[in-house]
């Protein structure tokens, strides 16, 4: 009867101990992914991740981080935000802080670090801008990161405009 207890015990700790760590999964959507270029920058900005696989689905305009802990995946999510995306967490524990700026009419911004790899991207950045109510002009050309927009508007709703086009900034 010793035996067979001394041999549960030493069972039970080989199974503790070779127990597999509890992957966690994000699902971002809500991005603005509309080409190889976009699909090639998430998984350059993501790449050097050891504990996240990244895996981008460009149709949908979705991506999909497995990682080893929630703080894995939460790097991963920041590496995409800093890479110029916004996105909506669809599933799984991860955060997407808001870009700080105070509401209220400024007449220019300057923004950064947009992802804006093509024409395609560009003119969904300047849809986003222009449906801001008393944005009249911008300076966002394809491959700049960093553009101007002038009028007389709030900051605060051009951000949120460029966030629901899928576009992460700075404010500068």
């Amino acid at each position: 009867m010793k035996r067979l207890s001394a041999a549960l015990v030493a069972v039970s700790l080989l199974g503790m101990c070779g127990t597999a760590v509890a992957e966690t999964t994000v699902k971002l959507t809500q991005m603005h992914i509309c080409c190889g270029g976009c699909t090639k920058a998430i998984v350059a900005a993501t790449k050097d991740l050891k504990d996240s696989k990244t895996v981008v689905d460009q149709d949908n305009e979705e991506v999909t981080i497995t990682a080893d802990s929630a703080k894995a995946a939460q790097t991963a999510v920041d590496a995409i935000l800093a890479a110029g995306y916004h996105a909506k967490v669809a599933s799984g524990e991860a955060t997407i802080p808001p870009v700080s700026t105070e509401a209220g009419k400024v007449s220019r911004i300057k923004l950064s670090g947009v992802h804006n790899c093509c024409g395609a991207c560009t003119k969904a950045i300047k849809e986003a801008a222009k449906s801001v109510d008393g944005v009249v002009a911008d300076t966002c050309k394809p491959k700049q990161q960093d553009f101007v927009v002038e009028g007389n508007f709030d900051a605060k709703a051009l951000i949120t405009a460029l966030n629901a086009a899928g576009f992460h900034v700075k404010v500068e």
